[in-house]
């Protein structure tokens, strides 16, 4: 019945595009978060989703959309020097075979985010892409989080919907993906027009914010609670409500703990004690070795150098008898382990001028979305009143990741490369709608003539 469903659901979709092209943009944005061919089995298995709305998405674009209001800004430059570099760093990679592997993702992840902006020519369509990023990722939200509620759980056992370690069915990935869409929910249900704000979709909104705080504690990620941290308090910068939300942040950890499984708080403590923590060394142990790597190879090693790593770190535990504290080392040597952090991974991959262009891409993102805040915020027409809130959603998603990446290896992943798109299409949208008043406001220029004396 799943796999029915599935691939019905898909199959529509690719036909409303016939009429709508737009949606073959949507389509893929649905099967790039949710990937329905690793849920289901059967027919939908072998057919390449993936491709088939990529394809369908550019096309129906190229042949069909007006391309007139359509703006390439010097972000989206950015990302085409980021998916160059790329590829010549795969060229040259240490391991040449499993780098070719993930830049058979990584270079459709990247186009993607260069030409989604193209597409976002109205307020529609910049709404319509967050909503359908929003829907994707809560059905996996959704169910983790039911399943966290009943008990489910644990590191690494999560299991959403299918077995599956990739992508968002990661628990970490998953676990930063959800705190970073709290905001942009939120921003839709106080501002969207495909589905106006009213209890149904404020009950959903609501809904969805809690299952995106129960995913870090049903995936043990101790990079989710971090980024929960980081959001609350960023909504504190912005909001008006700055005591309540203050006294929120008190109360939530009081009344929650008691309700939280004993195998969650235990690896939440290792947050604090990380030399009791093996994976908290392999980290340390791993950003050290990649930073000396990067000096021996400056212009970085291609995907996948990780695996010419080798770390060796002290592990610390201790025992109490009594009043007798035993305190124990234990040597650990590791081979191959993974960056677990998008700034180091991007630092030896891609070595310092892909982590150059990476860095300006997430900062420059940062600096736009302040600017329509600050131009946008005292707009309260029915018409603009949506602008600046938008932008700080976007902007709280982005830090969110940010600071989740430090401690996850997602420099490339495909979602977060999705939002920005969603911010380059937003900053190219108000900058052409701004263009005509900034023209109307000048007026026609006077000529100044200057009075001659004689004498």
């Amino acid at each position: 019945m799943i796999n029915l469903a599935l691939t019905s659901f898909f199959a529509c979709l690719i036909l409303l595009g016939f009429k709508r092209p737009f949606i073959w943009v949507l389509c893929y944005l649905y099967v790039d978060i949710v990937a329905p061919q690793i849920i289901s089995w059967g027919f939908l298995t072998q057919m390449p989703t993936s491709l088939i709305a990529f394809a369908a998405a550019f096309l129906g674009w190229l042949v069909f959309d007006d391309k007139r209001d359509s703006r390439f800004t010097w972000r989206q430059g950015l990302l085409v020097a980021l998916l160059v570099y790329c590829g010549v760093t795969t060229l040259r990679a240490d391991y040449p075979v499993e780098a070719l592997t993930k830049w058979a993702w990584v270079w459709k992840a990247l186009v993607f985010a260069i030409f989604l902006p193209l597409t976002l020519r109205t307020r529609l369509r910049i709404e319509a892409v967050a909503l359908c990023m929003v829907l994707s990722a809560s059905a996996l939200i959704i169910d983790g989080g039911i399943k966290t509620a009943m008990g489910g759980g644990g590191y690494g056992s999560l299991v959403i919907f299918v077995e599956n370690n990739t992508g968002l069915y990661e628990g970490s990935i998953i676990s930063c993906v959800a705190v970073a869409l709290i905001p942009v929910a939120i921003w839709l249900a106080r501002h969207g027009t495909i589905f106006p704000p009213d209890w149904r979709v404020w009950g959903f909104t609501i809904a969805l914010v809690f299952a995106c705080a129960l995913i870090p504690v049903g995936t043990q990620a101790r990079t989710g609670l971090i980024c929960l941290g980081i959001l609350a308090v960023l909504y504190l910068r912005t909001s008006k409500h700055r005591i309540l939300i203050m006294l929120g942040m008190a109360l939530v950890p009081v009344l929650a703990v008691p309700f939280l499984p004993a195998s969650y708080l235990s690896r939440m403590n290792t947050i604090e004690n990380h030399q009791s923590d093996k994976s908290a060394g392999t980290r340390l142990g791993v950003w050290k070795w990649t930073m000396g790597y990067a000096k021996q190879h400056p212009l970085g090693g291609g995907f996948e150098v990780y695996m010419s790593s080798r770390v060796e770190y002290d592990t610390v535990s201790s025992q109490t008898s009594g009043s007798n504290v035993t305190i124990s080392r234990s040597r650990v040597v590791e081979e191959g382990r993974a960056f677990h952090s998008s700034y180091f991974e991007m630092l030896g991959e891609q070595g310092y001028p892909g982590l150059a262009l990476w860095l300006t891409l997430q900062i420059s993102g940062l600096v736009q979305m302040e600017l329509i805040r600050r131009r946008w915020k005292d707009r309260t027409g029915p018409d603009e009143a949506w602008v600046a809130p938008l932008a700080v959603a976007l902007q709280l998603a982005q830090v969110v990741y940010l600071f989740g990446s430090l401690f996850v290896g997602i420099a490339f992943q495909p979602f977060i490369l999705m939002l920005i798109g969603l911010q380059c299409g937003l900053w190219s949208y108000l900058k052409r709608i701004s263009q005509p008043e900034a023209r109307a406001g000048r007026g026609p220029r006077k000529m100044q003539v200057r009075a001659v004396t004689t004498g």
